[in-house]
Order: structure tokens, then sequence, then C-alpha cells
């Protein structure tokens, strides 16, 4: 490799049988993660988003550009303000404005199990909305201009972190998506060069929330992994 400044790579020692048995231990813990759809309005501290935010900033990615910036919205009017503006795209989305849905027929009827529709009340109701988005540009120095490189797998794993420390902590969460999401952009002040990719939901459930049977439902590891 060519020369680069470095400092040493360390993991805490351990046998086998503790690498199986912490393995074993996460993937147990995470397993019992669902999407809710029912929040309480419940305080949450913002020292365990801040913590959230910054295992996300601790994910793998492109030439250490960290492209990815979360805009956290906790205030009563701006989350009225994002559930206004999701659910005129979601009525369009769902034909619920009167018009031809944007969704395929095939796409309505992969919904359909999980029961979703143009409602999204978690918006305003959920304590915190963390809005994500991917810089297509920008660099460590977030200049604008530098490209960075391999931004929505960088935000994605970035996300996936985000989500495993807010369930270790205890709190629901909803990956949401309206389609399109420009709006959040101008909502949040962010930039042209940054893509918003999700919002993420984050609360305690609300007495009472359920989660679709659908949603239990999860491929055996001779379906998602093969060995050669």
């Amino acid at each position: 490799m060519k020369h680069h400044d470095s400092v040493p790579y360390s993991l805490p020692p351990m046998d086998d049988a503790e690498r199986v048995q912490r393995a074993t231990a996460m993937r147990e813990k995470l397993s019992q993660r669902r999407t809710c759809r029912y929040f309480s309005d419940a305080a949450v501290p913002r020292e365990v988003i801040e913590q959230a935010i910054l295992a996300a900033g601790s994910a793998p990615n492109g030439a250490n550009h960290q492209p990815w910036h979360f805009t956290v919205i906790g205030s009563p009017e701006n989350k009225r303000a994002v559930r206004e503006a999701a659910e005129e795209e979601e009525r369009r989305f769902y034909g619920a404005d009167g018009g031809k849905p944007k969704a395929s027929e095939e796409w309505l009827d992969a919904l359909a199990p999980i029961g979703t529709d143009q409602d999204k009340p978690f918006l305003e109701t959920a304590p915190w909305l963390i809005v994500v988005f991917a810089q297509r540009k920008g660099g460590i120095e977030e200049d604008g201009k530098t490209q960075n490189y391999y931004v929505n797998e960088s935000v994605g794993i970035a996300c996936g972190m985000m989500i495993a420390t807010l369930h270790e902590a205890g709190l629901a969460t909803l990956t949401h998506t309206p389609s399109p999401m420009g709006f959040l952009r101008e909502l949040c002040g962010r930039p042209e060069h940054e893509k918003p990719l999700m919002i993420v939901v984050v609360g305690q459930p609300a007495e009472g929330a359920t989660v679709p049977t659908h949603a239990i439902r999860k491929k055996p590891i001779e379906q998602i992994a093969s060995w050669i």
C-alpha cells in the first residue's frame, strides 16, 4: 500500500465462543426491531438522538468524506409543516386527491398487507424527526465542491447504524420516504447539492401499538445467504 499517516488498529480480544455469543446476542436484539406507525408524544432526551447520530457518523463511507447530514426536527410547528407537505405528496401517490395514483397497481398491492395510506399522523406525534440528507458534493471539509463517492451506499449504512443505536436505546423508529422529497431540502434549509433520502421518525410506541403480521415474516438464512 502507498504510504499514508496511520494509527494502530485494535479490537478487544475474545475467543471464538465469545464471538459467537456476542453475534447471537446482537442478532436476537436486532431481530426484535419493528417499524412502528403508532407513536406516543412522550419526550425523548435530545442526548439520545445526538448519540445515535454520532454512531451514524462513524459508519464506513467512500474516501472518508462522510457524505451525510442529519436535520433533527422537534418543534411542533416544523413537524406540522413536514406532515402537511408529506401528506400532500402521499395523496398523489395513493390517488387520494381524486386523480390517478402515482404508484403502480403492483406497488399498491405490495403495500396493502402493511396497511399504509396517505395519513401520516406520526410525523406530528413523535417527539423527533430526523431528516437524512445525502451530500453529493462537499468532501470532509464540506466545501460544496469536492466530489463525494459511494454516497447512497455510505448514507444507507449510516442510517442502519443509527436505527440500531436507537433500538438499543429502547426507542421505536419508522423510515418514511415521501416521493418526491424535495420539499424537505427547502424546509430544512439545506443546499442544492444535498439530496433528502428519508425521514427517520423516533419516539416511544403508543399504548396499544401494533405491527402488521406481514412485517413479522422474514426470509430464512438459506434464502438470503449462499456459501461458495
